[in-house]
């Protein structure tokens, strides 16, 4: 690898860290005045899209690199709500992401473009899991602020749920759904 080569990967690197300053903006419609940010949302996507690949027998490397890389296009395009899709276009995510990694080693590029790519083409178990990831992650984020008293978040859960494919994820929802998300704090480690 050559100077100039890292000096790519590292730009793109510094690129995603503005993920943990950027903040999810469906929650704001929701009324929730400090929410999470789409880093936060991205690592908790791949630790889902881990457990999600285990329980459904697929590449859990492979789901939770899809998963930390669903969202980085955000750093460009912004996080647009559900809501503004009806109204913004912007780049499709794989041609914002190859503007993204262009000076990146082929090596590096060519990885996160695939991940990527996969994602967004959604026929891969693997990429089928990520989604389900996504979708998952965002319902179960939804609970938690519903349980902090935000009220406004019930069609968050509902579309999320509807929009799951498979069985796994609609079985962590349920559970989701019927649990307490600080049930872990009280839980005895021999149950």
């Amino acid at each position: 690898m050559t100077d100039t080569d890292a000096a790519g990967a590292i730009r793109f690197i510094f690129e995603v860290g503005m993920l943990k300053r950027a903040k999810r903006t469906g929650w704001w419609i929701a009324g929730i005045s400090e929410p999470e940010s789409i880093a936060d949302h991205s690592f908790r996507t791949a630790i889902t899209g881990t457990v999600l690949a285990a329980m459904e027998g697929v590449d859990a490397a492979r789901v939770a690199l899809m998963c930390v890389l669903h969202d980085t296009q955000e750093t460009r395009v912004g996080d647009i709500s559900r809501i503004g899709k009806r109204y913004v276009q912007t780049a499709d995510n794989p041609s914002v992401t190859a503007d993204q990694v262009a000076a990146c080693p082929p090596p590096v590029a060519d990885t996160i473009t695939s991940a990527v790519a996969e994602y967004e083409a959604g026929v891969t178990p693997e990429a089928i899991v990520a989604r389900d990831a996504d979708k998952l992650e965002c319902l179960v984020q939804a609970i938690e602020y519903q349980r902090q008293g935000i009220t406004t978040v019930q069609s968050w859960i509902d579309n999320c749920r509807a929009a799951l494919k498979t069985d796994s994820a609609h079985r962590l929802a349920d559970a989701a759904i019927a649990g307490d998300p600080v049930a872990w704090l009280t839980a005895d480690p021999n149950d």
